[in-house]
């Protein structure tokens, strides 16, 4: 319990964090793009309003997917997580599709950047906070392995990349290379467009409940195997759901054991597993060897 609460103190700090850094990037982009007519900057501000959109719908999800599991939902509100990763996926498309369909305007009806002074001071700005964002995000992500968290990172470091872009436009803008700032701005659309399919892709992996990497699901058997008295494990299966790992697996034991004995293995390797993957909650069925030993001749 004192773990949840911590979690979703954590989790709260960063949806927080992002929605600020959003708000306040919006405001000085707005600004720097009403001075300058900057398409670069366009591209940014769309995507920060997008972004701004985005954390408040990550902030609605995170809300809801910390809450205990009740009656209803007997494996927590999680997946309310990667619902929210769908609709990020689907705000930063929009913003792409905005975004080139700008810049190409503008390739094809070129216009002078002005005020480049302002917009580059309010790229440095937006690279300082990204950065600081992204390191809030990095940490809360690892302690709790939240899906909307990593979402709202992923997309959050396609606008490192993007206001590095537009930064490099203005300088070049700056020096006479009008159209580099249309062609940066169309280069831009298109990663934001990609980034959109891998928010999109790892949201569906978790609501159709897709396994844990090999890799793991390897490594929580070898774990169970080496508990003293087991005498195997298999049909391990996997999900996961907002910041849970839902692990089941048949337990192979000695028929003559006691209940007592046998439940007590089944503990030590639901323990075995939660000392390495502590965000794993193991539910084990144990199974006579004998049991196992004709269902392996049938």
């Amino acid at each position: 319990m004192l773990k949840h609460a911590s979690h979703a103190h954590l989790m709260r700090l960063a949806t927080f964090a992002s929605l600020g850094v959003a708000t306040t990037l919006i405001v000085a982009k707005a600004i720097a793009w009403w001075l300058s007519g900057s398409v670069s900057l366009l591209a940014g501000l769309t995507d920060s309003l997008l972004d701004g959109a985005a954390s408040f719908l990550n902030l609605l999800a995170v809300h809801y997917a910390i809450r205990p599991a009740d009656d209803d939902h007997r494996y927590g509100h999680g997946k309310a997580e990667s619902l929210s990763g769908l609709a990020q996926a689907l705000f930063i498309a929009v913003s792409a599709v905005l975004v080139g369909a700008q810049a190409i305007d503008r390739l094809q009806h070129p216009e002078p950047v002005e005020a480049v002074g302002w917009g580059i001071a309010v790229m440095v700005l937006s690279l300082v906070l990204t950065a600081g964002l992204l390191m809030v995000q990095g940490y809360v992500v690892k302690i709790t392995g939240s899906n909307a968290i990593r979402a709202d990172s992923l997309h959050y470091r396609s606008d490192l990349l993007l206001n590095s872009s537009i930064l490099v436009a203005l300088l070049l803008a700056q020096f006479g290379w009008q159209q580099m700032d249309a062609i940066f701005g169309l280069g831009i659309a298109f990663y934001i467009l990609w980034s959109s399919f891998q928010i999109a892709r790892e949201s569906v992996a978790v609501l159709m409940d897709e396994e844990l990497p090999p890799d793991v699901s390897t490594r929580m058997l070898e774990l169970v195997r080496e508990v003293p008295g087991v005498l195997g494990a298999h049909d391990l299966r996997t999900r996961i759901s907002g910041t849970h790992w839902f692990v089941q697996l048949h337990l192979e034991l000695p028929g003559e054991l006691s209940l007592s004995k046998a439940h007590h293995l089944c503990d030590e390797a639901v323990l075995a597993i939660h000392k390495e993957f502590p965000r794993a909650e193991v539910l084990v069925h144990a199974d006579p060897q004998e049991v196992v030993g004709k269902e392996t001749i049938s």
